[in-house]
């Protein structure tokens, strides 16, 4: 969709005909290539050398769409520009430089001229592999503006409501869903006494009137049997108030459904219990994990999510009057050369819950479990096998189906989505960090990237995952559609090319209403403001004075600051180029008025590159001694190695502070910032990229500042102008300090997180019953590309080998030609018999849609036609 550009463009060009004749010429002028933006401006600004009419070209229509324009590729006399006129909404137009004319491209030709400077041969491919989910997306509602996206809760609500709307046969699938819920079998809400939308109606409108005449108070016990006698079962509520308010709700539904009252409502519904979360790569524990390789802001979110999530669910249970226990297992990798820490346990409970623990399944091979940690780049031809061995770890240790999958990264997403569809259950996923925005033109390059990142198994197995989510969690909304002036993380995902392997013409639409922002907070027990003097935890202040100021270099801090009266500017995270520690500390070289204002503390990874196994840290580590021997910062300059007890971190932070300094997060890419959380929970004033979430986190001149990680002048000048200004105006530290505290209090906190989350949860539940035709169309789809590419690309990763005599399994020595091996258990597409007895389906039938018997066999005969062209040509791709 081009949104009206394509004739915008023809009457700008008109309007400037001259000067637009001779920028297109001299873009063509240096032959075929890629141009970035800040390159076309400096051309235009170049080829028009009156500065009124430039001033003038620029200011208007032309110069509007120009700025617009995200690439541009020159194939003279062509030059094809990807337009991006807001966030979500881009365009893709070709410009004739010889006679300034005007076309439109479909995504498809876009990226065959994108693909022409990088694989030529590839681009002309008649037969080359495109990929386009969004041909199932037929009857899938969509957001229309910008400003909605990621608010996808809200609109389902909207449109379920207006479904369910009108005839009260609409509200049919409704009543399925409400017949299905149970718990270990034993029903929930209704029974089988009321098996018709009208009966309901009338029972809740008898119950109306026998609640009325008791006590608000009143317990469900002693309402429970003649409730029951209408067919009314127990999670209404756990007293007369609660029970009359929630059944008010579905009466008003069934009257006349709205939004608000709708999502309400499914918030009381008994739906979630069991919760499983993937979290695999790296090394996950509750204790000296932290700076190990992979290992960072991942493990403290899902702990801190899992706490939050435990205390949302037991508080809903009260509520609901029912007697259940939850049980929320984070499904990790077991490792056996577990490096000092619990990672080679199996079960592990979760400090601070009740019925919340750490389950560890290993990698398996044909020869045995493989011991060693693995990177999070090299761990795709493992996943397959472990997803089945976690699924039946999952039934063995909880007696049941979970209720709802969350997957975390690239890695956990793909096995949510493999147990997720194995279960039959409401999946969502949270990517973090999707790898692609990182790296410049990754997808366009992914062979010269391929030996060292995989970024064709990971690319494809990201697709996978967001398509087959039916719902995924973002923290900001930079994370889905980015800034005015840079896509966001998904939005990279929407087209784009791999040549030699596939291009996407339709990989993830950000107005699909599957997004949704719910941001994470701190642990407020460990991450408090440095003002609480009462908790303060002053038994860490010793070994804190010594790690910063103690100036005899050690293992775990080198360098030292000569002035410890000076503020500290400080700074906190994993030691690789996209962090970029070393940024800030050349940063911090280069300013000479920053350096007589503040010294610099950065706790990052080792000072040793021989004690890492992660190939981007050593670079780091290497470059790091380098930048401190090339400005001389021995004497204001702390390196402090990787910390791994958060607790004692949060004092870290609040000593920091009590210095009245900063907090500096450098990234060139940051997905959320949880340390930039942490950072303003106790008070730190925050300095924070641009790039990413952290400009959604901190307003700028409000609640913090952001800084430019590609300018690191200026950025530098930016954090010595506010501590000059600290100088002058002795208040000014303690009101921004006071501004981010507000801040966080508003919009970041874990509670919130967690009530959003499970209101999820249930909603998309419901959702999925709904979207029923279209979901398994686009799974076909999914399991094609999954079978045909995912599992060969994946093949080509070579496996080490780690295994040892001590962890080779005698029953596992049969050799085979593919490094992946079988599962312990035979997979034959049905759960084990005895597992199927305990495991009671929260869906005894499959319910129905609002869609009318006369559209179904449309629909069905449509996704029939779709699937078998999709699976011709992919079959026709790789025979």
């Amino acid at each position: 969709m081009d949104f009206g550009i394509a004739a915008s463009l023809v009457d700008a060009l008109k309007q400037n005909r001259y000067h637009a004749r001779r920028c297109f010429e001299r873009f063509t002028s240096r032959g075929k290539r890629m141009v970035k933006p800040q390159e076309l401006m400096n051309i235009i600004e170049k080829t028009i050398d009156d500065k009124l009419e430039r001033t003038k070209v620029l200011e208007g229509s032309l110069g509007q769409i120009l700025s617009s324009t995200q690439e541009a590729i020159v194939i003279p006399p062509y030059v094809v520009l990807g337009l991006r006129a807001n966030p979500g909404q881009w365009a893709y137009v070709k410009v004739n430089a010889d006679d300034v004319t005007v076309q439109s491209l479909t995504p498809s030709q876009y990226l065959k001229f994108k693909e022409s400077i990088y694989d030529q041969e590839w681009a002309k491919d008649e037969n080359a592999l495109e990929l386009d989910f969004g041909a199932f997306d037929f009857g899938t509602p969509r957001l229309i503006l910008p400003s909605s996206i990621g608010n996808g809760l809200g609109y389902i609500s909207k449109f379920m409501t207006s479904r369910i709307g009108g005839d009260l046969e609409n509200a049919k699938p409704l009543l399925d869903h409400l017949l299905a819920l149970n718990y270990h079998g034993e029903k929930l809400m209704i029974n089988e006494t009321i098996d018709t939308v009208s009966k309901l109606q009338k029972a809740l409108i008898v119950a109306d009137v026998y609640l009325s005449a008791h006590p608000k108070d009143e317990q469900y016990s002693t309402l429970e049997p003649k409730l029951k006698e209408w067919g009314f079962e127990k999670g209404w509520g756990d007293n007369a108030e609660r029970v009359k308010e929630t059944m008010k709700m579905l009466s008003e539904i069934l009257q006349a459904p709205d939004p608000t009252n709708m999502e309400l409502f499914f918030s009381r519904l008994p739906f979630i219990f069991n919760i499983v979360i993937f979290s695999i790569h790296g090394y996950f524990g509750q204790s000296d994990v932290l700076g190990l390789p992979d290992t960072g802001g991942q493990v403290v979110y899902i702990l801190d999510q899992v706490k939050a999530l435990e205390e949302e669910i037991l508080l809903r249970i009260k509520q609901q009057g029912l007697n259940a226990k939850p049980r929320i297992l984070v499904v990790s990798r077991l490792i056996p050369d577990a490096q000092g820490t619990k990672c080679n346990e199996e079960m592990e409970p979760i400090l601070n819950t009740m019925h919340s623990h750490i389950l560890r399944v290993p990698f398996r091979t044909l020869k045995g479990v493989v011991p060693q940690w693995v990177s999070r780049f090299d761990i795709y031809p493992y996943l397959e096998r472990f997803s089945k061995d976690a699924a039946t770890k999952i039934l063995e240790v909880m007696e049941c189906k979970p209720d709802l999958i969350l997957g975390n990264y690239t890695d956990g997403n793909i096995v949510a989505s493999l147990t997720a569809k194995k279960f039959g259950v409401t999946q969502g996923t949270i990517a973090h960090a999707l790898e692609k925005t990182k790296y410049e033109d990754s997808d366009l390059n992914w062979k010269k990237f391929e030996k060292k990142y995989h970024f064709s198994c990971q690319f494809t197995a990201d697709l996978i995952s967001m398509n087959a989510a039916d719902f995924i969690i973002t923290s900001t909304c930079q994370e889905i559609v980015g800034s005015k002036q840079r896509p966001g993380q998904y939005e990279t995902h929407a087209a784009f090319s791999m040549p030699g392997l596939c291009r996407v013409v339709s990989g993830i639409n950000v107005f699909d209403p599957k997004f949704n922002i719910a941001s994470p907070g701190a642990e407020q027990s460990v991450y408090f403001p440095y003002t609480e003097t009462e908790k303060r935890l002053t038994s860490f202040h010793p070994a804190i004075k010594e790690l910063l100021y103690n100036e005899k270099d050690n293992d775990e801090h080198m360098g030292y600051l000569a002035d410890v009266t000076k503020p500290i500017i400080f700074s906190m995270a994993r030691l690789d180029t996209v962090k970029n520690i070393t940024g800030l500390t050349e940063w911090y070289g280069k300013n000479k008025r920053l350096r007589s204002l503040v010294n610099l503390v950065v706790v990052a990874g080792f000072f040793d590159p021989s004690k890492s196994k992660d190939r981007e840290e050593m670079a780091e580590i290497k470059k790091m001694h380098q930048l401190i021997e090339k400005y001389k910062l021995k004497g204001q300059m702390r390196w402090i190695a990787a910390q791994n007890d958060r607790t004692r971190n949060g004092e870290l932070y609040r000593c920091i502070a009590d210095t009245k300094g900063a907090f500096v997060q450098p990234a060139l890419y940051e997905a959320f910032g949880l340390t930039v959380i942490e950072a303003m929970n106790c008070g730190l004033p925050t300095f924070a990229t641009n790039q990413g979430g952290p400009a959604e986190i901190v307003v700028d001149g409000v609640s913090g500042f952001h800084i430019n990680p590609n300018n690191g002048d200026e950025s530098s000048n930016k954090i010595a102008d506010f501590f000059t200004k600290c100088k002058v105006d002795a208040e000014y530290w303690d009101r921004m300090s006071q501004a981010g505290l507000q801040r966080i209090y508003q919009c970041y906190t874990w509670k919130m997180y967690a009530n959003k989350a499970l209101n999820m949860g249930s909603m998309y539940g419901f959702w999925r019953q709904l979207n029923k035709e279209n979901k398994q169309a686009k799974q076909r789809y999914i399991d094609i590309l999954y079978n045909l590419q995912f599992k060969k690309l994946a093949k080509t990763i070579e496996i080490p080998d780690f295994v040892t005599p001590q962890h080779q399994e005698g029953a596992e020595t049969k050799p085979t030609t593919s490094p992946l091996a079988e599962p312990v258990q035979k997979e034959t597409g049905l759960l084990p018999m005895e597992l199927t007895k305990r495991s009671q389906p929260r869906y005894i039938q499959d319910g129905s849609t609002l869609m009318s018997n006369a559209r179904k066999p449309l629909i069905v005969l449509v996704s029939v036609l779709i699937v078998a062209y999709a699976s011709r040509n992919l079959y026709r791709y790789f025979k």
